[in-house]
């Protein structure tokens, strides 16, 4: 066993409290050392580099947020699945705002695809879709649209850029009723004739 008890788990979830409290982006080695008790050497021995730290932190927090996406949407279906999705994509965004910002971060596609949590997130917000008939290339417009419209809501919330004096809650509902309309009545990518 390692110094003080160090594991790659452990490194990776205290990362990811420290991110919540201090912002990803001021996500350091030697941050995480220090509250380990620990030189940053000790680290490198678990994680080669911030790098790597930030790609572990960005899986783990894409697993975290599936999760509670998928126990809100289970057995539910169209407005209702959209509505618990976007539900539990926002509280995960504003009650974990550092690894929240770590599961926005470019990782390499080797990893992605060995990751069961990235292929979960892929499977249920594609299931989520199909309900509404979307197949290819239709599905992945949709979820480029759900996903720029969750997260650049979330990150003006969170951000305080909202300063009008109605309730950001209806806003959301408004938004997210919106998209339902959207997704029901989707423009269809017309397919081009052969030949």
């Amino acid at each position: 066993m390692g110094r003080a008890g160090l594991t790659v788990e452990r490194i990776v979830a205290a990362a990811a409290e420290l991110a919540d409290d201090v912002g990803f982006d001021k996500l350091t080695l030697s941050a995480l050392a220090r509250q380990f008790g620990v030189k940053d050497a000790s680290l490198y021995s678990h994680v080669r580099n911030l790098g790597e730290l930030r790609t572990r932190l960005a899986l783990l927090a894409g697993a975290e947020m599936i999760d509670r996406i998928a126990a809100a949407v289970a057995g539910r279906a169209g407005r209702d699945a959209l509505a618990a999705f976007a539900g539990a994509y926002r509280e995960y965004a504003l009650n974990h705002p550092g690894r929240y910002a770590a599961a926005q971060i470019r990782i390499d596609q080797s990893l992605v695809a060995d990751s069961p949590a990235l292929r979960r997130t892929a499977e249920i917000t594609c299931g989520m879709l199909r309900g509404y008939g979307l197949d290819e290339p239709d599905l992945t417009d949709a979820v480029r649209l759900l996903r720029s419209t969750f997260h650049g809501y979330c990150a003006l919330e969170a951000s305080g850029g909202f300063g009008a004096p109605r309730d950001v809650q209806a806003s959301w509902d408004q938004a997210v009723e919106a998209l339902h309309t959207a997704l029901e009545h989707w423009p269809r990518e017309k397919k081009k004739a052969d030949g």
